[in-house]
């Protein structure tokens, strides 16, 4: 909207082209950053912002949903990212200054933009600033003030909302309500009602009350959200009920659901209980006592069920002492993994999953609709390994996986194997692009009833000499990528989530297996979006991953991989996981993340990656030499390891074995060069 698409792309001539090369990249083209939205498991592509970059409104998307929606009957209210949030979470790129000093180039095209508004017709307008409940940049309050006082003051415009949400405004909700627009919306899940009481402009303006989770699944409590609702009647000009934040976070429709349905509120469940609320405060309780009544023997039920609470979980984890998440000496292990693996300088290996191909996906809905038995899928499957196996020797792979072809999901597979989990049906949450997953929901007291992935690993490893990784998905990203029960805290279900990866782990050493991956790729994801909160998170979040890790003898070598996130605040925490070896997304970012782990201080194996497997495109064996020399210029060849950016379940097998052959012929070029 902002034209401000990096020049790389810029001589592509269809805008659609050029769009998606951005996105995702081209045969000549390598795409933008891609992250996640502030703590949620929505990505978004990073902007990059140098000195020369030019802002030009095309506001075409927005004037053209805009028409759709009023050829439909529809008074619509357009959203947009506002321009602070906009900016914050932009790159600096070719030496420019922090992108939020670019403010003043931005706020004349969105005048413009509200000026093209007006003629399209609109009366509300909004702005999305979820920045402003972080503390991503300094004097935020300052800046909404400056910033919203400059667009609430064009005379042609339509009304603004602002919108906050994902924790608590602040002072920035004050600095709002002394500008000139008409309204803000407000988180009162994440945020502060005493937030809105503190900023006594408000009694002029719109308040959107978000009093219904939008991020989580659970029904709405209507009797303590009417509460909420009651105390604002008095200090605010008009008042407007709402989910929290976009529903874009949870699932439509429980309809296809049959489990834990009273506890659960999807989308549409959401939007009534928004409708139940607003009528309940225009015309009193009363008027919906059936609804409330509904939602007060919900709430019952689920705090009596026997599932929430398992004494023989909470005993075990009130005896863990400092002793269960501690390993040996890192050089120690080093010397004894060396010794037991036998592996080459610069080994090459993969992060985990291969294509998930129509063959593995036609088999998988065979055994739902039960058109062939659980006997049959596994064979299956183990011809599924058996290939990937074979490919990877035949490519020259030094450390193997066994592909994951069983696995619907990274999270979801283990969940579906843990008490205390329940998979939806159909549950889908879009995640980046077309790309969707469905997350289970964690309701009880976690526990590990039988082995989850040993029979597996252990069948792949007979199949060939080489080491092969037994891969497992690590507590916080289990936590991460759930609907997690909201009756208890994070860091109690997050250690329950390790203490079962705590047991798979020691029956894969057991089993024979030498080299264990516990992938974290969620990590800085559930990172607070104040700096007061995050000590606290990090600490917890490091001790769930080591109580995982720690129950193996120091010959085993742990792995962990991270991806796709802004890594730089929690650099530090990645050194305290005491990993063997990290593997850690660097293609996009052009290896800067090693800058940051020397900073401070890491010492253990790290493979950052050398191609970006969320691009179609195929780099040549020249450019990943060249990324490998770089890395090499950070990381002392004893300490790297060769792999790409994230794990293959996406990405065409064709594809596959012509970027993982550039892969090793690099990785055996920059080996002789060295020698």
């Amino acid at each position: 909207m902002l034209d401000a698409l990096p020049p790389r792309v810029a001589g592509i001539s269809d805008p659609l082209d050029r769009y998606f090369a951005a996105a995702r990249g081209n045969a000549d083209v390598t795409p933008l950053e891609m992250t996640k939205w502030f703590d949620t498991n929505y990505h978004y592509l990073v902007p990059e912002i140098s000195a020369d970059t030019q802002f030009t409104l095309r506001p075409d998307k927005v004037l053209s949903e805009i028409a759709q929606a009023h050829g439909a009957g529809i008074t619509a209210r357009p959203v947009v990212i506002g321009p602070i949030t906009f900016l914050a979470l932009a790159k600096a790129v070719d030496d420019a200054p922090a992108p939020i000093t670019r403010i003043d180039d931005l706020i004349p095209h969105y005048i413009d933009l509200l000026d093209r508004l007006v003629d399209a017709g609109v009366e509300w307008v909004q702005f999305d600033e979820p920045a402003l409940v972080s503390d991503v940049a300094d004097g935020l309050p300052e800046l909404a003030h400056s910033v919203y006082s400059r667009l609430s003051g064009v005379s042609r415009r339509p009304a603004i909302l602002v919108a906050t949400y994902f924790g608590d405004a602040g002072p920035a909700l004050g600095a709002l309500a002394r500008t000139g627009i008409e309204g803000v919306a407000v988180d009162l899940i994440e945020g502060r009602v005493e937030s809105v009481a503190a900023a006594p402009e408000l009694s002029s303006k719109l308040v959107v009350a978000g009093v219904v989770d939008g991020r989580n699944v659970w029904r709405t409590d209507l009797d303590g959200a009417l509460g909420t609702l009651g105390t604002l009647l008095g200090s605010v000009g008009d008042l407007a009920v709402s989910t929290s934040c976009s529903t874009l976070h949870v699932p439509y429709s429980l309809a296809p659901e049959t489990a834990l349905r009273g506890w659960l509120a999807f989308a549409s469940d959401k939007f009534v209980e928004v409708a139940t609320l607003s009528r309940a405060v225009r015309n009193g309780r009363e008027s919906e006592a059936q609804s409330f009544d509904a939602s007060r023997a919900a709430l019952a039920t689920r705090e009596t069920d026997p599932r929430l609470r398992d004494t023989a979980v909470r005993t075990r984890l009130a005896a863990i002492t400092d002793a269960d998440v501690t390993r040996g000496d890192a050089s120690a292990r080093s010397s004894a993994q060396a010794a037991r693996l036998g592996l080459p300088p610069l080994p090459t290996t993969t992060i985990g999953s291969y294509p998930q191909t129509t063959t593995i996906r036609k088999a998988r809905a065979a055994l739902r609709s039960k058109a062939i038995d659980r006997a049959e899928y596994e064979r299956r499957m183990r011809d599924e390994i058996s290939s990937v196996i074979a490919l990877q020797e035949k490519i020259g792979l030094d450390v193997l996986v066994h592909g994951e072809p069983e696995r619907n999901d990274m999270v979801q597979y283990f969940a579906e194997q843990l008490d205390g989990f329940f998979a939806t049906t159909n549950g889908w949450v879009q995640s980046y692009g077309t790309r969707c997953v469905r997350p289970p929901i964690l309701f009880g007291d976690v526990s590990r009833p039988d082995q989850m992935t040993v029979d597996w690993i252990t069948y792949a490893q007979s199949l060939t000499d080489k080491p092969l990784k037994g891969m497992l998905t690590g507590p916080v990203t289990i936590l991460a990528w759930s609907f997690v029960r909201n009756d208890q805290p994070l860091a109690d279900s997050a250690n329950q989530i390790a203490l079962a990866i705590r047991d798979e782990t020691v029956d894969l050493e057991k089993a024979g297996v030498g080299i264990i991956q516990v992938d974290e790729p969620a990590l800085r994801e559930l990172l607070p979006l104040r700096d007061a909160d995050k000590q606290a998170y990090l600490d917890w979040a490091v001790r769930a991953f080591r109580l995982s890790t720690s129950g193996v003898s120091d010959a085993i070598q742990v792995h962990t991989h991270l991806c796709y996130s802004e890594f730089g605040e929690v650099i530090g925490a990645i050194a305290a996981l005491d990993a063997d070896v990290t593997s850690i997304e660097a293609a996009r970012s052009s290896m800067e993340v090693l800058e940051d782990l020397n900073a401070v201080g890491f010492a253990n194996g790290v493979g950052p990656g050398v191609y970006d497997i969320h691009s179609p495109r195929v780099p040549d064996a020249n450019e990943i030499q060249k990324s490998l020399s770089a890395a090499l210029e950070a990381v002392d060849v004893q300490r790297l390891w060769v792999n790409p950016d994230c794990g293959l379940k996406t990405r065409g097998t064709d594809e596959v074995v012509e970027s993982l052959t550039n892969m090793v012929t690099a990785a055996k070029a920059v080996r002789a060069s060295l020698s």
